[in-house]
């Protein structure tokens, strides 16, 4: 199996008076860096954001682009504003609402389509809080010629509140959308999915026994890895079909 290969595009750093204000979700995006996994002359390729907790090169994320690329997909990753700001200034500066980064993400798919040309095939998505931002984002991509959105690991409630669905943000999705989810998922598991209106163009794969990382316990006799390789591989299949 061919081993992954990832480039590291690290932009001169600039501050935000030195560009126009209209540009300000470009500048945070083109100050942090991004990691493409893969080549760039290729068919298929996938923005994939972090979650609110950690940046994009997660054990989780650089297991899931090496996956990913090793089945014909070319990942990108970036960094949202407060977290190359945490990279750099370094504590635990806390992720400011999802709703808020979605101009940071909008910006992120035009620098990647302007970097993969307008033919290739561009599915964006993200972990947890990243794949809601991608959900959202969805609705005002449609000239960015986005073929579909996938998730790992929606974060449909915050734990241990039930009552408290982000129900919308997918029951709203108008694009072909692929959920990767885990069955313990704290943030979000099948008795919380159960009460959703699934669009008939989102689909959802369950990791058995998956917590919100689709880590699994022991006693399922599945390893994190083999349930990564079926998340993986639930994407390339949805990447494949569209």
């Amino acid at each position: 199996m061919r081993k992954s290969q990832e480039v590291t595009d690290r932009p001169n750093k600039m501050t935000l008076r030195e560009i126009p204000a209209t540009a300000a979700a470009k500048s945070r995006l083109e100050t942090g860096s991004w990691l493409m996994t893969g080549p760039v002359k290729r068919q298929t390729h996938y923005i994939l954001a972090h979650g609110a907790g950690a940046g994009m090169t997660s054990p989780f994320l650089t297991r899931v682009a090496q996956l990913l690329d090793e089945g014909g997909a070319t990942v990108h990753r970036f960094e949202f504003g407060y977290m190359a700001a945490r990279t750099a200034e370094g504590g635990r500066r806390p992720a400011p609402r999802a709703e808020t980064l979605v101009d940071e993400y909008l910006a992120a798919i035009v620098r990647c389509r302007a970097r993969i040309g307008p033919r290739a095939r561009l599915f964006i998505g993200g972990k947890s809080m990243g794949g809601r931002i991608a959900c959202i984002a969805s609705a005002s991509a449609g000239d960015m010629k986005i073929s579909g959105v996938a998730v790992l690991g929606f974060p449909l409630m915050p734990p241990g509140k039930p009552h408290a669905l982000r129900a919308r943000v997918i029951e709203n999705l108008s694009m072909p959308a692929l959920i990767v989810q885990g069955t313990r998922d704290a943030f979000g598991g099948a008795e919380a999915f159960a009460e959703l209106r699934m669009p008939a163009h989102v689909r959802l794969h369950w990791i058995a026994d998956g917590d919100h990382d689709l880590k699994p316990r022991k006693i399922s006799g599945r390893t994190h890895d083999e349930t990564l390789q079926d998340a993986a591989e639930a994407l390339l299949g949805f990447f494949r079909r569209r």
